[in-house]
């Protein structure tokens, strides 16, 4: 079977946040880790591509997107999509623009949209301006993220640094007019010359309207949600079946460990939520890694029964997180925690844990990576846009939940544990 959409996600729990979306609708969903090694011999109808390269370089980011860009056409992908964060993560020079710019040119598309609007998750742009539930993006916190500071609300003026085209709008007047409207509006955008639109949504239901209206582009980008409804469109076209087969997850053992990397004000909000509720945790400190290593966190996992899940977190509140990347460095104090975490998540499996719960973009990029994962399945999703995902990891049938920091309820971790 070939594949029809190809998608590109710039980080692990975007990827699984996509891929958890799409199969909503019974169609079939791959999600690859890093771009496969081997030849696209058994592509599904719609495979995603999760990639580390959100805070890459941009030449790096840019070459591994190519490269997965490649992979899905050779694969059969006729339709492609671009996945980044629903708070558009990114610096002053990337890599949202650099990226779409580069796989708009290997394509041949002389426009796209950016939406990363994601309503259900309290994600929604107007007139330009990106919201965080109540608050412009500015004002959330995540401008205090650690490796991607958010201090502008306005994504027009967030991309035009990133790219060499022009930035325009379709807002949400034009969106609130039906596919129809918006289709004229960015045929109109198209011939002043603006090769990168943002489009405003506000609600599920301009989800839809940009989808039928952009069904026809080569290449969208945005965050998840706004690939939800392109299975449904893609097939009142007749461009998909009617059916394609879903995946059935296999019955697993309770034993499970939860991983938390992510410092975000949810994260923080559910490791909370479950040290109260009285089950087994432990807290890293990158200063304490950096001098004694994680042999300490590895004797109290041992110690522990995985049928009651435990906890290991680094997570921490923005000023913690600032000591330690001024005594060690923004990037190695981030890759200590995210080593430590991975170095568990193998300890965990080999103490027969086969249910790993993976909080934090970059964490979930290193626990995979160490699990020597290459390919998951979809399966049911625990909370909008965080599916249980299932794969194979040293012979071992293995469900893993990877969690971007912003999802979630507060009490994500224990819901985990009750949906699996």
């Amino acid at each position: 079977m070939s594949a029809f959409l190809g998608c590109i996600a710039d980080d692990f729990t975007g990827a699984t946040d996509l891929a958890g979306l799409l199969a909503r609708s019974g169609v079939a969903v791959s999600l690859r880790i890093g771009v496969p090694k081997s030849p696209p011999a058994d592509a599904a109808a719609f495979e995603v591509i999760a990639l580390k390269c959100r805070t890459a370089p941009v030449d790096a980011a840019v070459a591994e997107c190519r490269a997965a860009l490649d992979w899905l056409r050779r694969a059969g992908a006729q339709r492609f999509f671009w996945k980044y964060c629903s708070t558009f993560d990114s610096t002053p020079t990337g890599n949202i623009g650099p990226v779409a710019e580069a796989l708009m040119a290997d394509l041949g598309c002389t426009q796209t949209i950016y939406c990363p609007a994601f309503p259900e998750n309290g994600r929604t742009i107007f007139m330009g301006n990106l919201f965080v539930g109540r608050q412009p993006l500015a004002e959330s916190p995540m401008k205090d993220h650690p490796l991607t500071p958010m201090r502008d609300s306005n994504l027009m003026r967030l991309l035009q640094p990133q790219v060499k085209g022009t930035v325009g709008l379709a807002d949400r007047l034009t969106v609130a007019q039906g596919a129809g409207a918006l289709r004229a509006e960015l045929a109109r955008l198209a011939q002043a010359g603006t090769a990168h639109v943002v489009v405003d949504a506000v609600a599920d239901a301009d989800l839809a309207v940009i989808a039928e209206a952009c069904c026809d582009m080569t290449l969208m980008t945005g965050g998840s949600a706004v690939a939800m409804p392109l299975p449904d469109v893609y097939r009142a076209m007749g461009l998909l079946a009617a059916t394609t087969g879903g995946f059935t997850a296999p019955a697993l053992p309770r034993a499970a460990v939860i991983l938390s990397g992510s410092c975000s004000a949810m994260t923080n909000a559910q490791v909370a939520h479950y040290i109260a509720t009285g089950a087994p945790t432990l807290r890293l400190d990158p200063l304490d890694l950096a001098q004694s290593g994680v042999g300490p966190a590895l004797k109290w996992l041992a110690q522990q029964d995985m049928n009651h899940a435990p906890l290991i977190y680094a997570t921490a509140v923005p000023e913690d997180v600032r000591m330690a990347q001024e005594r060690l460095g923004r990037a190695q104090a981030g890759e200590i925690v995210e080593q430590a975490l991975a170095t568990c998540a193998l300890a965990a499996r080999d103490a027969n844990a086969r249910r790993i719960v993976v909080a934090g973009g970059e964490t979930s990029g290193a626990v995979t990576t160490a699990l020597g994962v290459d390919r998951l399945h979809i399966g049911r999703e625990i909370a909008p846009g965080v599916p249980w995902t299932y794969c194979t990891s040293a012979g071992h049938p293995m469900a893993l939940a990877l969690k971007s920091g912003n999802f979630g309820a507060p009490s994500f971790f224990s819901d985990a544990m009750g949906a699996a």
